[in-house]
């Protein structure tokens, strides 16, 4: 691997393996925040918002402290599960109402993730660096490849 290049397939491997052993969401999705951090290079933040009577609470995540409550169409996280669709965010400081929970971060993204009985949008993967465009398409489909997984497999 050269540059910010990961490599899902592994990434997602270790994951499905972890998966196999532990399906609640707080024990999985902690491992899932510590792989990402492992495997995924130039990001500051990477962790998980859960829906909790109508907005978003932190969850397990790796990096500084953030925001704990985020209401749905608010910042990047927000945008996400208001209209359930992935963000990919190259200037964080030119996406309308971000929110700054840390000024370093300069680039995000968002991927919704959904319960499997409903389809409803349970939590969303955050995952933000201190640089400019640093997701790509192949991050964003091995990171959605990555949320698949864990919607399959957690029990909420």
């Amino acid at each position: 691997m050269m540059g910010n290049e990961t490599d899902y397939q592994l990434l997602c491997e270790q994951m499905e393996e972890m998966l196999n052993t532990e399906y609640w969401y707080v024990s999985a999705m902690s491992n899932a925040a510590a792989l990402l951090w492992q495997f995924i290079p130039d990001i500051n933040w990477a962790g998980f918002y859960i829906m909790r009577h109508g907005t978003l609470h932190i969850g397990p995540f790796q990096g500084k402290p953030a925001c704990i409550h985020i209401s749905p169409g608010k910042g990047v996280c927000g945008v996400a599960v208001e209209k359930d669709e992935v963000q990919l965010v190259p200037d964080v400081h030119k996406f309308p109402g971000h929110i700054a929970c840390d000024a370093v971060s300069c680039s995000e993204i968002v991927i919704p993730i959904h319960r499997r009985e409903t389809g409803a949008v349970k939590a969303v993967l955050d995952i933000d660096s201190p640089l400019k465009d640093r997701f790509t398409l192949e991050d964003r489909e091995g990171l959605e490849k990555f949320c698949r997984m864990l919607e399959e497999k957690l029990i909420w």
